[in-house]
């Protein structure tokens, strides 16, 4: 799917379009405990992108996992980690939770 990072990309709108559609996706929020409870998208599970080295095991290696954070940079950290890990089907939400609000579902909270 292309070169670098982009390999990783999923717009909000095809994240939206695959939960629509039924899709079973693992959506894995990196993000710190107190950006978790401020805003997140339904059904996601929280692992800080610090702990995701320790942590990765509580995951399925192959679920189709979609990973966030606010703006996508840490997302994209955290998908590249899993791949290395031999994670199969790993995304992350480009534009992060912030493109989520605006694009997709403005009753999530966006940082001031």
């Amino acid at each position: 799917m292309g070169f670098g990072s982009t390999e990783f990309n999923l717009s909000p709108q095809e994240l939206k379009t695959k939960i629509d559609g039924g899709e079973k996706i693992l959506l894995v929020d990196v993000r710190d405990s107190a950006e978790f409870a401020f805003n997140r998208i339904q059904g996601a599970i929280h692992i800080p992108l610090y702990d995701l080295a320790s942590r990765y095991k509580e995951l399925d290696p192959e679920a189709d996992i979609v990973t966030y954070c606010h703006l996508g940079v840490r997302s994209l950290k955290a998908a590249q980690i899993l791949k290395s890990l031999d994670f199969s089907n790993v995304k992350h939400l480009s534009g992060g939770i912030d493109a989520w609000s605006t694009q997709i579902d403005a009753s999530v909270p966006r940082y001031r």
